[in-house]
């Protein structure tokens, strides 16, 4: 068999992933407060780029001017010398000076009057975490320079929830030391407060907060130490014939148990609540949704109006600059007809879910309809994947509360009269059914299965399951209370 070499002519069609259109994809998909950091970035990098004023913040400054040629002269008083030597000192009230005073930041502006502004000394740089919380204890002990330097290193190694996440020999090869000094430095960490930080387990987490208390001795310490597993278990009966006391008094002590912090490091890694800003509203004006987009907040870009004219002059302009002014425009030009499409795309998404989900912005949740990205996607003539890019992140604001896209986008559960309801609704009936149970008898996951059967929803109980679980609701089990 010969080899040899051929030419040959052939025409296709194939997609390329041009950068402008890897730019557009990559918009679509962005969140508002992502979408605002990659134009402030632009403005910062392209030089033809620039923040427009609206129409009527243009229209303010002519008003203001004609209202100041109306007013009547004032009259100018003449002032005082101030010569500097203490005079008028008494005269200032300096309790108050600091808050009268404004740097010219946001605070003086972002409160309409000065009784709503909070005091400089609320004003905190950043939260207190748990590992300063340790050190600023540290640094009041009288330990030596060695017992500090293992002490941070076990501070260092605790986590979130207060848990030491280091063993001991590892932290004393870590040190230098050995590991009897490193437990000796242990013990006196384990003093700090919150209560119980640094334990290596929940059992010795429990103890250390019992210890505190005082219950050294007592039952409770007894059954953490030896019934620590049939207390997770809610086993009480068999506590209560272990150790020869009455059930009663098993209850006591672990309803005493149950006020423990498990996780004590937990309230000092709290991060701060970020308040989501919708993309989009729904406003139900007569019988009909209007659907507006949200615009606040995103700059009104616009092309620089220098470069423009430098580019209308043509021959005066040198050729390199010429070019690199082209390259930024396309650029400009691209980036703002991006984002128009990007808001175009999410408005007639949102209008498509308005279509589809009628009922329940007119009902609640509990009518909520089965929906997939198919759907919209044909409804607005659309592929799938631009939908799927649409909704991510992105979030409206309906007469039922705030919902994220994604939201609305559900599975169907048959029911009994042949249609088809939502997976979140069937997830709200779950938890409505679970809340309104006996806590000392809570429904097994089969009798919610019947239960919901009753209500005409055909479910399998691995199903609701699955759907507890994702709820972050515990099992029967665990769900029991008996005080």
């Amino acid at each position: 068999m010969a080899l040899e070499i051929r030419q040959q002519l052939k025409l296709s069609q194939q997609l390329v992933m041009t950068p402008q259109l890897q730019q557009a994809i990559k918009l679509l998909q962005l969140s508002r407060m992502e979408l605002a950091d990659v134009i402030q970035q632009e403005l910062e990098e392209n030089p033809i780029l620039e923040e427009g004023a609206d129409a009527q913040d243009e229209q303010e400054p002519q008003q203001e001017a004609s209202t100041f040629e109306d007013e009547t002269p004032v009259v100018v008083e003449e002032l005082k010398e101030v010569k500097g030597d203490g005079e008028g000192l008494n005269d200032i009230d300096w309790q108050t000076y600091l808050e009268g005073y404004s740097l010219g930041g946001t605070t003086a502006d972002s409160y309409e009057e000065d009784e709503e502004r909070p005091s400089f000394e609320n004003l905190l740089t950043r939260k207190s975490t748990l590992f300063d919380h340790l050190m600023w204890q540290l640094n009041l002990s009288r330990l030596g320079e060695q017992q500090r330097h293992i002490a941070g290193e076990i501070i260092g190694n605790i986590d979130e929830n207060g848990y030491l996440q280091a063993d001991l020999d590892e932290i004393a090869t870590a040190t230098g030391v050995s590991p009897q000094a490193v437990c000796e430095v242990l013990a006196i960490v384990q003093e700090f407060d919150p209560p119980g930080i640094a334990s290596r387990n929940l059992q010795e987490c429990l103890l250390r907060q019992a210890k505190i208390l005082g219950m050294e001795g007592s039952l409770v310490e007894t059954i953490l130490r030896q019934h620590i597993a049939d207390l997770e278990t809610r086993r009480y009966q068999a506590i209560a014939k272990a150790q020869g006391v009455s059930l009663d008094e098993v209850l006591a002590a672990a309803k005493l148990i149950s006020t423990f912090d498990p996780r004590p490091g937990l309230p000092y890694g709290q991060e701060d609540v970020h308040y989501i800003i919708p993309d989009i509203f729904v406003h139900k004006i007569g019988e009909e949704y209007v659907v507006v987009l949200n615009d606040e907040g995103l700059p009104n870009l616009r092309i620089n109006s220098f470069y423009r004219n430098a580019l209308a002059k043509g021959s005066r302009v040198d050729p390199k600059a010429g070019e690199y002014i082209q390259e930024k425009l396309r650029g400009a030009v691209w980036l703002i007809k991006s984002i128009h499409q990007r808001q175009r795309t999410i408005y007639r998404v949102t209008k498509s879910i308005v279509k589809f989900q009628r009922d329940f912005f007119d009902k609640g949740i509990a009518f909520l309809k089965p929906l997939v990205l198919r759907d919209v996607a044909e409804d607005i003539e659309m592929h799938e994947s631009t939908i799927s890019r649409v909704t991510t992140n992105k979030y409206v604001q309906t007469p039922q509360g705030l919902f994220e896209l994604k939201f609305f986008f559900n599975s169907g559960i048959n029911t009994t009269e042949g249609d088809s309801l939502a997976s979140e609704s069937v997830k709200n009936k779950i938890r409505e059914i679970i809340g309104a149970e006996n806590n000392k008898k809570p429904f097994s996951d089969q009798k919610i299965v019947e239960i919901l059967r009753e209500h005409g929803i055909e479910i399998a109980r691995r199903t609701v399951t699955k759907y507890r679980e994702m709820l972050h609701i515990g099992s029967s089990t665990e769900r029991k209370r008996f005080f």
